[in-house]
């Protein structure tokens, strides 16, 4: 459905894979109640759009032109060369910035692919050791299987640094972004990454993430990027 290795559905019967999924709805809470927010539906940036991952009990916002999915959408990334396609890395209910933003029939079947200029979205990460690690890896996965592929020599990885977003939550943000990706398809071009890794209202290990198109001439803004990821909060699910 989306070209570049990048791949959506729908999550269909209430099916749950961990190494592709979010975690299930949680149940409690153990945070810090001004990490906890309860309004669904106001967003704390003027014109902008709530994106909502119950599953993880996730929220973020997004600029006006963004597109949102479903909550149950699951966007991945994985090995061209993996008959099993298992996901490198994943989210839950994403948005994307123009979905079409460039279409090509690159195996020649008829059906045109598309690729969007970015994507953000929220997960849960089982597994996981520290926030520290988690903003370190997913980035560079996302860049890999999104841009890169099959060629890692081209990742590069920016360092990992504390961050607070404005409802307070704290945790880890990183970075990483690609150069000299070869054109060799109608859309292959460059990619940046970010991920902000924290505890959500469980204590649970979660994350943020972003990848779009770099060096290209609508590149979402790194300072936009920070201002979404800013966004970023953690709420009880009823």
């Amino acid at each position: 459905m989306i070209a570049a290795g990048m791949t959506g559905y729908l999550l269909l019967g209430g099916g749950k894979d961990d190494s592709v999924a979010p975690d299930p709805s949680p149940q409690g809470s153990s945070a810090d109640p001004r990490d906890a927010d309860t309004n669904s539906d106001a967003a704390t940036v003027e014109g902008w759009k709530v994106v909502v991952n119950p599953a993880a009990g996730i929220k973020f916002e997004v600029p006006p032109e963004w597109a949102l999915q479903s909550t149950d959408w699951v966007t991945y990334v994985s090995d061209d060369n993996d008959p099993d396609d298992e996901p490198l890395v994943a989210m839950r209910a994403p948005a994307f910035l123009k979905e079409r933003w460039c279409s090509s029939d690159d195996d020649k079947n008829g059906t045109l692919e598309h690729t969007p200029l970015a994507a953000a979205g929220s997960r849960g990460n089982n597994g996981a050791k520290s926030t520290e690690e988690i903003a370190g890896a997913d980035p560079k996965a996302w860049i890999y299987g999104q841009y890169t592929q099959p060629d890692k020599t081209k990742v590069t990885s920016g360092t990992v640094e504390p961050f607070t977003t404005n409802s307070g939550l704290k945790g880890s943000l990183g970075t990483a972004w690609s150069a000299g990706v070869e054109k060799s398809k109608k859309c292959t071009t460059d990619g940046k990454a970010w991920t902000f890794a924290f505890k959500n209202a469980q204590g649970d290990l979660a994350s943020w993430s972003f990848f779009g198109a770099k060096g290209v001439p609508d590149e979402v803004p790194d300072a936009t990027v920070r201002k979404i990821a800013a966004t970023v909060r953690t709420y009880e699910v009823s």
